[in-house]
């Protein structure tokens, strides 16, 4: 019998061997070698002319001193620039006549949209209709007002906060320190009953109410916008109609606080809110500013118009006097 010789490859192995089988250590192809050196230098490159490396309070600049933060800080200050114009009109315009100026307006509501969802969308909602205890502005129901010069009121100084002296401000007391359990349960009943047409002022209830509760809500139970009274004859209940939420409700007194977005956003920011939220749903007019469909059809505002003058913006002699749209 012949012994087998062993083959001897033409390549070396690395020495590593796993059940007899050996590893050929093949170099590598050139072209492949190549492009991972090109690689790294290219790495190296980079690293010298822009950031890369971090260190302990931030990273380093690089030679370019390039930056996407600056990048995109240049582009929105270029895009602001751009609007400048429109930004100081929408500051110096009566905004009782701004939705006269189709394109002032347009641009005021898109920038208040951003700006709505990016501040008050956490509150009211992304579809702004509001949560448990955050008005909905959509409807037409409103605590303070629904104009549009009404709702920038509230944006500029808000509700009930300690940080701006003009905030609008209401107190309901806390009727559980004046009134015992049963009158309460009474009111709550009485309460409850009021948007299907009770007699706001009718029975043991209606007594209750008119002694406690009339003078903020009124004798109709319709509210004060002057001072934030609820409307408690629309079925629209900012909490609850709930037995036990309206217990507490009229026995510790709701104190709901907004913060006031002057300072932060700005009068040209909260101006632009104040277009977005009042074109919503149910936004309300003024006579004076209102125009009437066919006088509008007559004589619209040209695109471009200055706002802030007179003569881009004419009054007409008479209003419908009626809402253009609904939001809050």
């Amino acid at each position: 019998m012949t012994d087998k010789k062993e083959i001897k490859p033409k390549v070396e192995t690395t020495g590593h061997s796993w059940d007899g089988i050996k590893e050929y250590n093949n170099p590598l192809p050139r072209w492949w070698l190549w492009t991972f050196y090109a690689t790294i230098a290219w790495a190296l490159i980079y690293t010298i002319l822009y950031p890369a490396w971090p260190l302990v309070n931030g990273a380093t600049g690089g030679v370019l001193g390039w930056s996407q933060r600056a990048e995109v800080a240049s582009e929105i200050e270029a895009v602001t620039a751009s609007q400048s114009q429109l930004r100081d009109a929408l500051v110096e315009t009566d905004l009782g006549v701004l939705a006269r100026n189709e394109e002032l307006h347009r641009y005021a509501v898109q920038a208040g949209g951003a700006l709505y969802r990016t501040n008050c969308s956490q509150c009211h909602g992304s579809g702004a209709a509001g949560a448990v205890g955050y008005p909905n502005l959509l409807d037409d129901d409103w605590l303070w007002g629904g104009r549009i010069e009404d709702i920038a009121l509230t944006i500029r100084h808000g509700i009930r906060n300690e940080d701006d002296p003009d905030a609008r401000f209401s107190q309901m007391p806390a009727f559980g320190d004046m009134l015992d359990r049963d009158q309460i349960a009474t009111l709550v009943d009485h309460v409850q009953s009021l948007p299907n047409g009770a007699d706001p002022l009718g029975g043991a209830g209606g007594a209750l109410f008119a002694e406690n509760c009339a003078s903020c809500h009124g004798d109709d139970a319709r509210g004060d916008r002057e001072i934030g009274a609820t409307n408690l004859t629309d079925a629209i209940w900012l909490y609850s109609p709930d037995d036990e939420i309206l217990t507490s409700l009229i026995s510790q007194g709701p104190y709901g606080v907004m913060p006031a977005w002057g300072d932060r956003l700005g009068e040209y920011g909260v101006r632009a809110v104040a277009a977005y939220v009042h074109q919503l749903g149910g936004g309300e007019g003024d006579a004076e500013t209102q125009i009437g469909d066919a006088q509008a059809a007559d004589a619209p505002i040209a695109t471009g118009a200055d706002p802030s003058n007179p003569a881009d913006v004419p009054f007409p002699e008479k209003g419908d006097g009626g809402a253009a749209s609904r939001s809050e």
